[in-house]
């Protein structure tokens, strides 16, 4: 394929690269002599039209192009361009007329130039203008004469036949068309594309549907068509502003053009508030007239009833098809009409779809459009007659429902239908449900202070709903608080419930030192009124310090707390807490097992069956990590997991899942970690939680530090630090750190692994977090050790120890005997390694077990105990294989090689091609180190032999790869491994007395 048949857009066309693919190789098959046809389905604003302007702009240098169009004045248009530099005007003498023509034409105003520019001049008030198209050349052809040259077919070069708006000709140029393009195939030099609406106009041809753009796609079209990143000098989109125009844009780029375009400046930077609705879709939403209008009155008033149905529900949910019926047959529709649409979209004309015992519009800007196109006296008369329906089911399941659509049907505000609404607002709708009840609510509201608490209301349920973006575009409707609380309900909280919620949404998703004290001020202004919130705000802020590696803030928001009216549970676990925190090690833990075992029996930990509370089941489950019960730990995570997944909120879901994940990983169950870690991650994605993913991926990172491939090591590392850093979430940067110094031992590179351990474990301004850096330290000691760097490594073995005397982690003693054994003399260590895996065989665990083994074995073989090696160095390689530690297992099975015996299977030839097959592994291990750039004594530190050694290795090398220089050898054998990152900085963390082993606050 040459570069003349490539479509390119001087304008990036954004979320499309499927259909420029497609139409890419329609074109060249054109080249080529052969002819086809493609028919561009989408509803309108989908950017049908821009794909075909670059597909004209593309072959225009090949051959002739004609273009023809639904014009303004009701027409289909043709236009011939073969050598011209522009593409053809859509505008012609008439030919095709009516109504659908006439729609199609209104529905362009306002339209979107490849991939959403703007067509028309952008308003005066508006951030930055927005490029106008190239010039056209018209020369217009009529639907006949267009069909004549066609049939005519004298031109000597490859011809395109763009077709735009083709559902909007008459049905004799419909006909034709189609007709001409099924007769097209080898040979035929002719090429059309059609661009039409999702109909069966041109069915039994080859057909693209465009969906509305992904959510990737339309931000990049919002950010250019706002000047983002363009060199542009006005300000940027305020966050809550660019959020709205993305959901209400729904990834129709004429839409967020169309939006974009009546922002004025001060709204769009976030100094004026946003209107509600925003304007500037009533060009898109007309654009679906003429195919409503075209359907029966029967049909029409089934859409009515179906867009006003969702109006109570959440987002993307659809409706309820029974109540579709019952609400169709109280309007009089007939009984088999409904059957007919209800069951099989023939007679809305696809428009409704449905899913189970859910109904949904396709595409769902159809139903906005529905409401857009209907009066207003009959959009009420549907309202009301659905929440009459509602209100005759009875009980709590309709109650919520039919007053919000009697919300819907009210002409103005009203006082006391408000109050019905956030009275009604509570469990066990979900909390999606009381955040449309509570805007309701808000939007019916004459009192601005009222109103103001409402909305603020109403972004609290949004965010535990997990959609921050609705919760921030609630919060910004929201105005100053009232200086007095009087006349507000208990749902709305009064002052402080918007820094409450401000705060909620910082401490997921923002800086952690932003939400600690956005928090802590709620706190103090919820408590004389709302001492729920209160507590959950001081809860929260201790949260905040505890991620961001504070002891001081974590003490000080705990310390504000009043245990009393929460139980004996929550007063243990607060005082222990700050006890372990304060430094009184003992006394934390004493207050701590009685989270797990509140009776003292210490039988079976009894919270696991009498807790039903979500958010007591995870603050236990940070007790028991914190003791160092990694077993119950993860029993309790489990519990904590179900209880969320059962009783929700949906927003504590990624919290449940990292919590589980990170105790698997303390107890060695890694694969259960990746797996529980994996879906977490997907979950605080889906919720907005970009603070949780970060921790997720540093919980990901270390599941691949044992597992591998490094690459996903290092990509889990490098996303968990590009989060962490600039929010200061110290916990996950300094797990992410270790993470990747671990990976380097496990691929035999000690030096870098000691570079990056050794801020994290040592005093300094680089120090890990107070309640993670400990476990780093076995990682550390080793790293010094095998790299030969040499250093006082005796006072962080001391405060190793001095952690596994207090902790309960059944790792701990083996790990420190196996620190121990690495620093003691030589007539020592043998004894120390014993004690080690004593330990081991006690506490269970494959991996750490296995680490010990291969030092074990490794210091034997340097010893020159080759054959005494051999057992713990097998062991450990089958060990290492049965927990899936690949590259732990080459690690082991390369000394077990240099040991003398074979290792079946296990060797790698990363050179390529057999290239190392001529070399003993002992040679192979050396020409790969060598081929990083290691000197031969940085090698001989690796592999643990004298430089002499390896410089007689390398001689044999040489001689045997015919290389002259370590040079030709690199170029030989190619990248071994990927070059390592430097070690990223992390978080400065408040050193703290003790360190607790918890993944994060309560």
């Amino acid at each position: 394929m040459t570069s003349s048949t490539t479509v390119r857009s001087p304008h990036r066309l954004y979320g499309r690269g499927g259909e420029l693919a497609i139409i890419q190789g329609l074109l060249t098959r054109l080249r080529q002599g052969d002819g086809g046809a493609l028919v561009l389905a989408a509803p309108p604003g989908l950017g049908r039209t821009a794909l075909l302007r670059e597909a004209a702009s593309a072959h225009r240098s090949r051959g002739p192009v004609l273009y023809g169009t639904a014009s303004a004045a009701g027409t289909a248009a043709a236009t011939a361009s073969a050598d011209s530099a522009g593409l053809p005007d859509p505008v012609g003498p008439a030919a095709c007329t009516g109504p659908a023509a006439r729609a199609a034409s209104a529905g362009r105003a306002g339209s979107a130039d490849r991939g959403g520019r703007a067509t028309h001049a952008a308003p005066a008030d508006r951030a930055g203008p927005v490029p106008a198209p190239e010039p056209f050349t018209p020369e217009p052809l009529t639907p006949e004469e267009l069909l004549a040259r066609l049939r005519d077919g004298s031109t000597d070069r490859p011809l395109l036949v763009c077709a735009d708006d083709a559902h909007a000709w008459d049905p004799a140029c419909r006909t034709a068309l189609a007709a001409a393009a099924r007769r097209l195939g080898p040979g035929s030099g002719v090429g059309i594309l059609i661009a039409a609406d999702d109909g069966p106009a041109f069915a039994g041809l080859p057909t693209r549907r465009l969906g509305p753009l992904d959510e990737d796609a339309s931000a990049a079209l919002l950010d250019r068509l706002a000047g983002a990143g363009a060199g542009a000098t006005t300000d940027p989109l305020d966050p809550v502003v660019r959020a709205e125009l993305l959901r209400e844009g729904a990834g129709n780029p004429r839409l967020l053009t169309a939006l974009l375009g009546h922002l004025t400046p001060g709204r769009l930077t976030g100094r004026t508030p946003l209107p509600s609705p925003l304007p500037g879709a009533e060009g898109v939403l007309e654009a679906y007239a003429y195919r409503l209008d075209a359907l029966p009155a029967p049909a029409r008033a089934l859409l009515l009833l179906a867009a006003a149905a969702q109006e109570h529900e959440p987002a993307g949910a659809g409706t309820d098809a029974l109540l579709l019926l019952r609400a169709g047959t109280r309007a009089g529709l007939p009984r088999d009409f409904l059957d007919d649409a209800l069951f099989g979209p023939a007679a809305t004309e696809g428009l409704l779809q449905r899913a189970g015992s859910r109904v949904h519009f396709s595409p769902p800007l159809a139903a906005r459009a529905v409401l857009h196109h209907t009066p207003p006296a009959r959009r009420r008369a549907a309202h009301e007659l659905l929440a009459a329906l509602l209100g005759e089911a009875g009980g709590r399941a309709g109650t919520l429902a039919a007053l919000a659509q009697r919300a819907c049907a009210a002409p103005g505000p009203d006082h006391a239908l408000a109050a019905r609404l956030e009275a009604a607002a509570t469990a066990p709708y979900s909390h999606a449900e009381r955040s449309s009840a509570l805007a309701h609510a808000a939007a019916l509201t004459p009192d601005p202070p009222l109103r103001s608490a409402r909305f603020a209301a109403a972004a609290e349920q949004a965010a535990h709903a997990g959609d921050p973006d609705r919760a921030r575009a609630l919060l910004a409707r929201t105005a100053a608080p009232a200086e007095t609380g009087s006349g507000l309900a208990p749902t709305t909280g009064g002052p402080g419930l918007a820094p409450y919620v401000h705060g909620l949404l910082a401490l997921r998703s923002g800086p952690a030192v932003d939400a600690h004290e956005a928090l802590l001020a709620a706190a103090a202004l919820l408590g004389p009124h709302d001492p729920g919130r209160a507590l959950h705000a001081l809860l929260g802020a201790a949260d905040a310090a505890w991620v961001w590696g504070d002891a001081g803030g974590y003490l000080e928001a705990m310390g504000r707390v009043d245990p009393t009216p929460y139980g004996d549970v929550f007063a243990s676990y607060r005082a222990g807490m700050c006890a372990v925190l304060a430094g009184r090690t003992a006394e934390g833990h004493a207050l701590l097992r009685r989270c797990l075992d509140p009776d003292g029996s210490a039988e079976g930990h009894p919270v696991l069956r009498r807790c039903p509370d979500p958010a007591g089941l995870l603050r236990a489950g940070v007790a028991a990590l914190v003791l160092g019960e990694v077993a119950a730990a993860c029993r309790i995570g489990a519990r904590a997991l179900g209880a969320v997944r059962t009783r929700g909120p949906e927003v504590l879901l990624p919290q449940a899942l990292e919590y589980l994940a990170y105790a698997e990983l303390r107890a060695g169950l890694h694969a259960a970690a990746r797996a529980h870690a994996l879906e977490g991650l997907h979950a605080a994605r889906r919720t907005g939680q970009p603070n949780s993913s970060a921790r997720l991926h540093a919980v990901l990172a270390l599941a691949a530090s044992v597992e591998g491939p490094a690459e996903a090591c290092a990509a889990h590392c490098d996303a968990a630090l590009a989060g962490a850093v600039p929010h200061g979430l110290a916990q996950p940067a300094t797990l992410a750190t270790w993470a990747r110094g671990r990976a380097d031992l496990a691929a035999g590179r000690p030096e870098e692994a000691a570079a990056r351990l050794g801020p994290l474990v040592r005093p300094g301004p680089r120090q890990g977090h107070f309640a993670v850096r400990t476990l780093a330290v076995p990682c550390y000691v080793e790293a010094v050790v095998l790299g030969g760097r040499g250093g006082e490594l005796s006072s962080v073995v001391d405060e190793f120890a001095a952690w596994a005397d207090r902790t309960a982690d059944p790792q701990a003693p083996a790990q420190l005997a196996r620190c121990r054994a690495l620093t003691a003399p030589a007539d020592e260590a043998d004894a120390r390694y014993a004690e080690a895996l004593a330990h081991h065989d006690r506490a269970g665990g494959d991996f750490e077990r296995a680490r010990t083994l291969l030092l074990y074995g490794q210091w034997l073989r340097r010893r020159r105990r080759t054959r005494e090696a051999r057992t713990p160095l097998r062991d450990a390689l089958v060990a290492f294989q049965r927990c899936s530690a690949r590259a732990w297992a080459e690690r082991a099975g390369g000394e077990l090689r240099a040991a003398g015996e074979p290792v079946a299977g296990a060797v790698r030839d990363t050179g390529g091609g057999g290239v190392l097959s001529a070399l003993t592994p002992q040679q192979q291990r050396i020409a790969r180190c060598v081929a990083e750039g290691a000197t031969n004594r940085e090698v001989a530190l690796r592999l643990s032999l004298s430089p002499r050694t390896v410089d007689h290795h390398l001689r044999n090398v040489f001689a045997a790869l015919s290389v002259r220089s370590r040079t030709e050898l690199a170029r030989l054998l190619g990248p071994q491994t990927s070059p390592m990152p430097r070690t990223p900085r992390t978080p400065r963390s408040p050193r703290s007395p003790q360190s607790p082993q918890s993944p994060q606050g309560p």
